[in-house]
């Protein structure tokens, strides 16, 4: 017993210690340093550093506009940076009056399309992708590869037949051309988008309600409709952002200088045979954008999750 006792401290003390052990808590690990971590420190700081300049270079024209908005008129183009030196104020409460009536008017008038583009948009192109995702009716493929391809179809070819066929309607220089085609399905690609999010809704949903006595009205309404707020928060957003920015087709439309919207006042303020006023037309172009920006800022995790759950990846 003694001799077995002495004897195994006696091997565990000459038992060589692991390498860099040290006084260390047990379950630690020490860090490389063969410089892998300062590599990777290096590209971490490289790919900010691209990431900020891209920020900055697509942000420019962007800042550049707010800053020229607050100077003078002599001083705009002819000074790049984007420090100011004065506060030309002035630009804004001229510009709000300078084409002979507020400019709360053209606010109005882009408010007013935009709504009811919104509002068209979403009840006319759900109702079409309901039926090309759920129902089963003849010549449905190729109906569905005709809209795929009106996609394609750029506004300038068929503006003209369109505006013949409003023009014989006497309703020319009215917000009606811009708004009763969204209440058709005009848009194509909020159609595709919508379609994709019904697929991905399972079926049972609809086998379960048809066993409870339920048509085609009541699906839609009460199951596929609910679950459909991504889909139409995107809509919606994209909706916005084209019409809100949306020139020539109200260019065309629009003769009436009560009916102007923002993009047809803007050019306004640029005028070939007179002066124009620059200054005035980017304080009112930074009070244009400030209702994009905020549609984006509340919208953007509607928007996000719209696209990432129609298969648009």
């Amino acid at each position: 017993m003694t001799t077995e006792s002495t004897a195994r401290p006696a091997a565990l003390t000459s038992r060589r210690p692991g390498p860099d052990l040290g006084d260390r808590p047990p379950g630690t690990v020490r860090r490389r340093t063969d410089g892998r971590g300062s590599r990777r420190t290096l590209g971490r700081v490289a790919k900010h550093t691209v990431l900020i300049l891209g920020v900055v270079t697509t942000l420019y024209p962007v800042l550049w506009m707010i800053v020229s908005s607050l100077r003078p008129d002599g001083q705009i183009f002819g000074n790049p940076s984007l420090l100011l030196t004065t506060f030309h104020v002035e630009n804004y409460t001229y510009g709000w009056t300078a084409l002979g009536r507020p400019f709360s008017v053209y606010l109005l008038n882009s408010a007013l399309v935009v709504l009811g583009s919104i509002i068209g948009n979403l009840v006319s192109c759900s109702m079409a992708a309901y039926a090309f995702a759920r129902l089963r009716f003849r010549y449905q493929r190729p109906a569905f590869v005709y809209m795929l391809i009106t996609i394609m179809l750029p506004v300038h070819v068929v503006i003209v037949p369109q505006y013949i066929l409003w023009a014989q309607a006497g309703l020319v220089n009215s917000f009606l051309p811009l708004i009763v085609p969204k209440l058709l399905a005009t848009d194509a690609f909020f159609i595709f988008l919508m379609v994709q999010f019904i697929r991905g809704l399972p079926r049972e949903l609809d086998d379960a309600a048809r066993i409870d006595g339920a048509g085609h009205g009541r699906i839609f309404f009460q199951i596929i409709l609910p679950l459909m707020k991504p889909a139409l928060a995107t809509t919606a957003i994209f909706t916005f952002i084209w019409t809100w920015n949306d020139f020539f087709s109200q260019l065309i439309y629009l003769t009436d200088p009560n009916l102007y919207t923002v993009p047809i006042a803007l050019r306004s303020f640029i005028d070939a045979q007179s002066t124009s006023s620059f200054g005035a037309m980017f304080a009112m172009s930074v009070v244009a954008i400030v209702p994009l920006v905020l549609a984006f800022a509340f919208g953007q995790k509607y928007l996000v999750q719209g696209i990432a759950t129609t298969g648009l990846k």
